[in-house]
């Protein structure tokens, strides 16, 4: 392999990761957005998206449709326990608690929903079938080349919703101010809840992109996953929407570079793990550079 077939095999790679992380990490920014919050527990979110389509794919296949079609129960089952969490655990720590302690219950719950799965289904990895099985495209996985059009598409859609529809710029307003949204007529409880049913749905396609990719299901396989989308928006720019987007593309694009690169030149002393720091590092960096994140604005505090 060539050195420029190469380098466009990991932009693409890059990609199609940077698409997982993105979506993840839009969950993120749509909740801090709105109660300023870091919902540590959305990485496992995926977990719970993972296992809803453990069970459904053979449901699926066994009644004849398409394994995808598992996706709209995972959906369904995010945006339940999105919805759940946030109505059990952070709304009376909202109510009456502080940030520190509404931080420590999203960890708490981040924790919680880890070992519940670990109880109900073992930490043995299960396998998921098979969901797309696409031919190679120009010598390219076609699952790669999918799962980053499913990310543009979902991607670009969430962007028109929040901006165009009515439930957008409720939430739009919301994050604003909840005072002047009250006195406006808006449900404030309903639209957080609402933002968190649909950061967990978004959790659900992703954990569909990655179970397509890797076929492996795990209790703590939202850890990781979680922290980088975390990175990735707070690279991008947390609270802002298309920096999440932008924050998962460079995290995913930077670690398919890394692992493809820097093992090689250094003679195996640095394996390819080493790309996690590599990214934190990168974090460290731009934050040293733009506090608020690559689209963030820095906003001086009133005194």
């Amino acid at each position: 392999m060539d050195g420029l077939t190469l380098f466009i095999q990991q932009i693409i790679n890059g990609l199609r990761v940077g698409s997982v992380y993105a979506l993840i990490a839009l969950g993120y920014t749509m909740v801090y957005g709105i109660i300023r919050l870091i919902n540590f527990a959305h990485g496992d979110f995926i977990m719970v998206g993972a296992y809803a389509l453990f069970f459904t794919v053979p449901l699926m296949i066994a009644a004849g449709m398409p394994a995808w079609m598992a996706v709209f129960v995972a959906i369904i089952v995010c945006a339940i326990t999105g919805v759940l969490v946030e109505k059990l655990a952070y709304r009376p720590v909202r109510a009456k608690g502080t940030n520190m302690s509404a931080l420590i219950t999203a960890i708490a719950m981040s924790l919680f929903l880890e070992n519940l799965a670990q109880t109900l289904f073992g930490a043995s990895p299960k396998q998921v079938k098979t969901i797309f099985d696409l031919p190679m495209i120009f010598g390219f996985s076609g699952n790669t080349f999918l799962t980053i059009a499913i990310g543009v598409v979902v991607m670009v859609g969430h962007s028109l919703f929040v901006k165009y529809t009515k439930a957008g710029q409720a939430m739009r307003a919301v994050s604003e101010d909840k005072s002047a949204s009250k006195l406006m007529g808006i449900n404030v409880n309903g639209i957080i809840a609402l933002t968190f049913a649909i950061g967990s749905g978004l959790a659900a396609i992703a954990s569909l992109m990655y179970v397509a990719q890797y076929n492996q299901v795990t209790n703590m396989m939202g850890s990781m996953l979680g922290l980088k989308a975390f990175v990735a928006a707070v690279l991008g720019g947390i609270g802002i929407i298309p920096g999440a987007m932008l924050g998962g593309l460079v995290i995913g694009i930077v670690e398919s570079l890394s692992k493809a690169y820097i093992a090689p030149l250094t003679g195996g002393l640095i394996t390819s793990a080493f790309s996690d720091a590599i990214v934190f590092s990168i974090l460290i960096v731009v934050l040293l550079v733009k506090p608020a994140g690559i689209m963030g604005k820095n906003i001086g505090e009133k005194v």
